[in-house]
């Protein structure tokens, strides 16, 4: 049931990002209208999914690599949906939909290789990876944010104009969702890192062993640290810090998941 519900939730995810595209060529709001609906129906299933996990005969720990992937698509997928209509960010599902559909797909053909044994018990674990995937969630919100700035900000810059497209959003509301979403997710991500490091003391009785995945987590925190501080601290410019969010979260996604695929 867990596997045909995650297969659905791909299927779904993916019909929403072609009908986004359709949009774009084919200049028809009411296309725009379905690919929302179709995210929308695709979080209700992933999120349904989740839910029934506990049901399953072998169920895969949160820990497991490809279900924290497919948790952290979830999360972005509710998290902009949330975001969608107070900031017209109707145009983005074109982005948002695929990213979502990678991240449930690679799950979908990842089958769960951890076993409770391997991650220890107690509530730690999924706190870490609770807090660690909705936080990097955010922080590819901000980045993703960060990249339709530049895009837009080049478009002005140029002068050309988008013709029947969906409606996309202002420089200024692009701005303020990646600050939103930095604010938010750096928190989280903190929080992630101090309930993994919790974690690895219980099991190995210290909170740092000199992996690769522990050294690449901290580097992806310190860099979004280093974020936070030139945005809210230092005062950044709005197409700097979109630059940052995205050059930050492309850094975070090979450190978190890149290094796990290539060990």
């Amino acid at each position: 049931m867990d596997a045909l519900l995650l297969q659905l939730t791909a299927v779904v995810y993916l019909a929403a990002g072609i009908l986004a595209g359709a949009a774009w060529v084919l200049s028809h709001a009411w296309l725009s209208r379905a690919a929302v609906v179709a995210l929308g129906v695709g979080a209700l299933l992933h999120g349904l999914m989740f839910s029934l996990l506990h049901t399953a005969e072998s169920p895969p720990p949160l820990t497991d690599g490809p279900t924290a992937v497919s948790f952290m698509a979830w999360v972005g997928t509710v998290a902009f949906l949330a975001l969608l209509w107070r900031f017209r960010l109707v145009g983005l599902v074109a982005l948002v939909a695929p990213l979502s559909f990678i991240g449930v797909f690679y799950a979908a053909l990842s089958p769960a290789a951890i076993s409770s044994a391997e991650v220890g018990t107690g509530g730690l674990p999924h706190a870490h990876v609770l807090l660690a995937s909705a936080g990097l969630a955010l922080l590819g919100i901000a980045g993703m944010a960060g990249a339709a700035f530049l895009a837009e900000y080049r478009r002005l810059k140029r002068k050309r104009h988008l013709v029947g497209a969906p409606p996309w959003p202002s420089l200024e509301a692009l701005d303020r969702v990646s600050a939103l979403a930095l604010a938010l997710g750096f928190p989280l991500l903190t929080l992630g890192v101090v309930t993994g490091a919790l974690w690895v003391r219980t099991l190995h009785g210290a909170p740092w062993t000199g992996s690769a995945h522990e050294a690449w987590c901290l580097l992806a925190w310190i860099v979004y640290a280093v974020l936070v501080v030139l945005r809210f601290g230092l005062g950044q410019g709005a197409r700097r810090s979109a630059q940052s969010a995205l050059a930050g979260f492309a850094f975070a996604g090979f450190a978190v998941i890149g290094v796990e695929l290539l060990l």
